[in-house]
Formats: structure tokens, sequence, C-alpha cells
């Protein structure tokens, strides 16, 4: 299979896990609320957030051009905050290859307000020529994490030859602030069940969307208070006693960052167990150094309730 099909597989994956998430952020009636017991037994009130869409806004931001990496041939220079109709909010940037080698130039974190952001951002850059490409902020992702007025982009950017896939270069956090940095509401909307809360990670557990694009979504907050990136995971999930093995959570939260994500309970294995509503989860979250990928903690038995 070519580079640029499998490429296009990846971006069209991410796409729909996109999708998935801002889905689940929806308020409908298939929308119920976490309660139960975990490491924490804190609970607040919960419900499904009506987030603002940055369609309605009247102002944009704006952003100065500026040059925010260049090394051994390779520069990249922030043009512009862009808005399309379609593809909502982004950054324009013109990507300059001077090497005698063909690059990709793809995202390891996107960051938005300090929030995790989903990103799909792909872009191939011939030997000695450029391009401008624009990184979408996907409207679903901003939604879910309630994100109405962007002031801040971080963004970690790699580099790799496009024919070996060896990597070329990484870049260090490149931050970027817009005209409306100083408006931006940092609040955060942590209510819900507490599940996990040690030595710096928490873990809220908002509600399941019943309606999510691949079955079922248990939507969680994540907050990583420590000076590590962490990955992560869920171990032993089961529904209503019955155990889903092809459940997905995997939550890459930065230092000092935040998350909504949510954990994907496929449509086909609710059918296969006669499971036609989420009522009981129980599961063991696992947190991970995402560089060496050893398990830095692993949670007690969790079991939450939805109502």
């Amino acid at each position: 299979m070519k580079r640029s099909q499998v490429l296009a597989i990846i971006m069209t994956v991410c796409l729909f896990m996109s999708f998935a998430l801002g889905s689940s952020s929806t308020t409908t009636e298939s929308t119920k609320a976490i309660t139960g017991t975990g490491d924490a037994a804190e609970s607040t009130d919960v419900k499904a957030d009506d987030f603002l869409s940055l369609g309605n806004k009247k102002d944009k931001p704006t952003i100065d051009e500026a040059v925010v990496f260049e090394k051994d041939g390779i520069k990249i220079t922030a043009k512009e905050y862009t808005t399309d109709s379609i593809w909502g909010d982004g950054i324009k940037f013109l990507l300059e290859n001077d090497t005698d080698k063909n690059i990709t130039v793809g995202v390891t974190a996107l960051i938005v307000n300090d929030f995790m952001i989903t990103d799909t951002f792909v872009a191939e850059v011939a030997a000695g020529k450029k391009t401008n490409e624009t990184m979408n902020l996907s409207s679903t992702a901003l939604n879910a994490a309630g994100i109405d007025v962007i002031g801040q982009i971080e963004v970690y950017f790699h580099m790799y030859d496009s024919e070996t896939w060896d990597d070329i270069a990484k870049t260090d956090c490149i931050t970027i602030k817009t005209s409306m940095y100083d408006q931006m509401d940092k609040t955060v909307d942590d209510a819900g069940q507490v599940l996990y809360d040690k030595d710096g990670i928490k873990i809220i557990g908002k509600y399941v969307d019943e309606t999510s694009f691949w079955g079922a979504g248990i939507v969680v907050y994540i907050e990583n208070n420590t000076d590590k990136n962490v990955l992560i995971q869920v171990d032993n999930l089961s529904v209503n006693g019955f155990t889903l093995g092809s459940a997905i959570f995997s939550s890459d939260v930065y230092a000092g960052k935040k998350a909504f994500d949510d954990i994907t309970l496929f449509s086909s294995e609710l059918e296969e167990n006669d499971i036609k509503s989420v009522e009981e989860v129980t599961l063991t979250f696992v947190i991970i150094n995402p560089d060496t990928y050893d398990t830095i903690s692993r949670s007690d038995e969790i079991t939450f309730k939805t109502k």
C-alpha cells in the first residue's frame, strides 16, 4: 500500500473519532449521567452540556505572522488564522523544504486553551518545494471541551522522510497566541463522578451517550496536574456484567493539561451481548509513561452506574 493511501486512512479514522467525540457532547434523550463509586467517591450534579458553537461568534481571532521553526533546511511559518464554512477555524502554515528529500510533516500533539485536541494534520512537501497547508481546529473537539474563544494554540510538529519513514526532526512546543488571548475563558465544567484522583491525575465520569457514532461513548474529563506527560488507558472493562474486549480508550494528556475524551463501546459487541442500554460499567484505569510505555500506576476496580 502506498504511503499516501496509509495517510489517507489514518486521517479518515481520526476524523471519524473526532466526529464521535463531538456527537457525544450534545444533549440527547439517550444521554445518562454517571454515578457510583470509584477511587474517589465525590460526586456532583451532571448533565450533558449545550456547548456554544464557534460559528456563532461574531469576532474571529487573528495571529501575527511568524517563523515558528527553522532548522536543517526545513522552515515552518505561521501565516494566518483562517475560518472555513466546512472545516471551521484553523491556522495556515507555510511549509518550506530546502532539503534533497521529500518530507512529511505531522503533529504529535495539538493543545488549545490548555485542552488536548484531536488533529488530522498531515502534509507532504517535495524536496526543494514549499506548500501552504491549514491545520484545522476541529469544531467538534473544541465544543466538547467547551471552548468558544480560542486564545492560545500549542503544537508539536514532527518531520520524517516520506519514503523511509525515518524521523528527521521534532519541534519543542510551539505556542501561538491569538488576538483574543486575554478573552479566553479557562473555566472547566468538571461536574460529574470523580472516578480517580491520585498523584496529580484526576478522572471524572461525565455521562454516557448511547447515540455515539460507534455505538456508545462514556465521556470523561481528565486533568494532568503533574510535570510529566501521561497516557491513560482502560483495562478489564465490562458493561452490565459482560466483558467488552473491543472497547477503546487511549488518551494522551500532557503535563499541566486537560482533556475531554470518550471510552468507545462498539455497537457490534453491545448487540452480541444483548446490551440495549448501558446501566453499569466496571473498569480499571492504567496510567502509562508515553515514552517508555511503562505502567506508572493502576487504579482499583471502579464501578459506576448511569441514571
